[in-house]
């Protein structure tokens, strides 16, 4: 596994933890990553997992854009649909915000 995929895991865990509906954006951004860009963010065992804990907590998420996941979606361990625009963006800025804090601690 690379560093970079374990420092992405380890930040998204973090912000999940603190608001659980965010599983939504992140499902979106690796899927993104890894269908569009093939150049995954997180490892497949993370996805999985994220996915399953999705199902076990449907009800509970609450996200503009969960309507465009569907439980079978989750299921199959994949998405393949409508990425809105503010998505490709996240993903950029979370991968930014991890390279800037990178860099950040290389210089001190």
């Amino acid at each position: 596994m690379r560093v970079e995929t374990l420092i992405y895991e380890t930040e998204a865990t973090k912000i999940i933890a603190d608001n659980p509906s965010m599983m939504i954006p992140f499902y979106l951004m690796a899927s993104y990553a890894y269908y569009k860009l093939d150049d995954p963010i997180f490892s497949d065992s993370f996805y999985d997992e994220l996915a399953k804990t999705m199902i076990d907590v449907w009800e509970g998420i609450n996200h503009t854009h969960k309507y465009l996941i569907t439980l079978d979606a989750l299921k199959a361990g994949s998405y393949i649909g409508e990425y809105p625009s503010i998505v490709i963006g996240a993903l950029e800025s979370f991968k930014n915000a991890i390279h800037s804090r990178s860099r950040s601690r290389k210089r001190k």
